[in-house]
C-alpha cells in the first residue's frame, strides 16, 4: 500500500516539477475521504537548496536517511541534470530502495539521476523530448521513448516534462488506490483525470535540414506543395538524379525516406492548422494532402496517438469548432 512518499532534491531544483509531486502526494485531503500520505521533501545536498528561479531556495530538515522508509521516491527535474555528477550516497539510496521493493519516479530530467544509479539499464523509459538524444547517448543500455508521456516499468516509473509528471503521479495513485481516488485528486487539481502514458508528447519536430546539401531545394519545394501527390520519380527529376540515386541521397541527408518525410510534414501542418484556425477537418485534410478527414485522422492517430478533434480541444478548448 502506498503510504510513505519522499521527493528528493538537489541544487538547481525546478520548483514546478517539485510542486507537481507535492500537489498530488503532499496535500492532506483526508477530510474528503482521500488518503493522507506521509510526505517529505528530502535534500541530497544539505539543508538548504537553490532552485533555477532567482532568489528562491528550498529548506528541509530531511536528509537521505528519510528515503529508507519511503514506499515511493520521486526525483523532480533540476538544472544541468544531464551534465552534472550526483552524490554517491543518493545513488546508493535509490538502488537500496528498489531492492527492498519501493518504487522510484522521475519527472523530466530527474531521469538522469535514475540512469546514473543504474536503474534504467535494460528498461524502457520516458523523458522530455529535448533530453532524449542525450539520455540515449549517455545510457546506451536504456530504451528511450522520446514521444510518450510516461512509462511504467514497475518499480521504475519515468515521465516526460512538466505536466506529464502529473499524469505519472496520478497513474501511480490509480494503480495503488483505484480510479475513484485518482479522479478525485485530479478534480481538485483541475486536471484531466487520466491521460494514457503512451499518448504522444506534443512536439513540433521538423526533420533535420542542416546537412541537406543535394536535396535541400527539393525539400523546400515539398514543403510548399504538401497538398499535392508526388512520386519519387518526380522528386528525382527535380533534383536531376535517377530515382535510385535520389532515394539513397535523401535517406543519407534526412535520415528517412521521402514518403516518411512528407508524411511528418503533413502532420506538422495539420497540428498548426488545428491549433490556430477553425477550418473543418475536410478542409485541413485537403490542405495537408491527406485528401479526406478519415485519412487525416488515421495518420494523425498513428503519429500522435490522439485524434485531430482531441488535439484541437487540448489547444483551443471544448468550444473550438470541430
Amino acid at each position: 500500500m502506498l503510504q510513505n512518499v519522499a521527493a528528493v532534491l538537489l541544487d538547481g531544483a525546478h520548483p514546478f516539477e517539485l510542486g507537481v509531486v507535492c500537489e498530488v502526494f503532499g496535500v492532506d485531503r483526508s477530510d474528503e475521504g482521500l488518503p493522507r500520505y506521509d510526505f517529505a521533501v528530502v535534500s541530497a545536498e544539505g539543508p538548504e537548496l537553490t532552485t533555477h528561479v532567482g532568489g528562491l531556495t528550498v529548506s528541509t530538515p530531511y536528509g537521505l536517511e528519510r528515503l529508507e522508509e519511503a514506499d515511493l521516491i520521486t526525483v523532480p527535474a533540476g538544472s544541468d541534470f544531464a551534465r552534472r555528477e550526483y552524490p554517491p550516497e543518493l545513488l546508493d539510496a535509490l538502488r537500496r530502495a528498489v531492492e527492498r521493493g519501493a518504487r522510484v519516479l522521475s519527472v523530466c530530467s530527474g531521469v538522469f539521476v535514475l540512469g546514473a544509479a543504474g536503474l534504467l539499464d535494460g528498461r524502457r523509459c520516458a523523458v522530455h523530448w529535448h533530453h532524449a538524444a542525450e539520455l540515449a547517448r549517455q545510457y546506451p543500455r536504456v530504451s528511450v521513448a522520446p514521444d510518450v508521456l510516461y512509462v511504467d516499468e514497475d518499480p521504475v516509473i519515468t515521465s516526460a516534462g512538466t505536466a506529464a509528471g502529473i499524469d505519472a503521479c496520478l497513474h501511480i495513485v490509480r494503480k495503488e488506490q483505484g480510479t475513484e481516488v485518482a479522479n478525485k485528486i485530479a478534480r481538485r487539481m483541475v486536471v484531466p483525470p487520466h491521460r494514457d502514458g503512451g499518448q504522444a508528447q506534443y512536439i513540433e519536430r521538423p526533420l533535420p535540414r542542416s546537412s541537406c546539401d543535394t536535396v535541400g531545394e527539393v525539400l523546400s519545394w515539398m514543403e510548399q506543395h504538401l497538398d499535392e501527390e508526388v512520386t519519387v520519380d518526380q522528386l528525382a527529376a527535380r533534383a536531376h538524379m535517377s530515382p535510385r540515386t535520389f532515394a539513397r541521397r535523401f535517406q543519407q541527408e534526412t535520415g528517412t525516406t521521402p514518403y516518411r518525410w512528407i508524411l511528418r510534414q503533413r502532420v506538422l501542418l495539420a497540428q498548426r492548422l488545428l491549433e490556430a484556425t477553425d477550418e473543418t477537418m475536410d478542409a485541413i485534410a485537403w490542405r495537408t494532402g491527406f485528401g479526406t478527414a478519415a485519412a487525416l485522422r488515421h495518420q494523425f492517430v498513428r503519429a500522435l496517438d490522439t485524434t485531430p478533434h482531441a488535439y484541437r480541444r487540448t489547444f483551443r478548448g471544448p468550444e473550438a469548432a470541430a
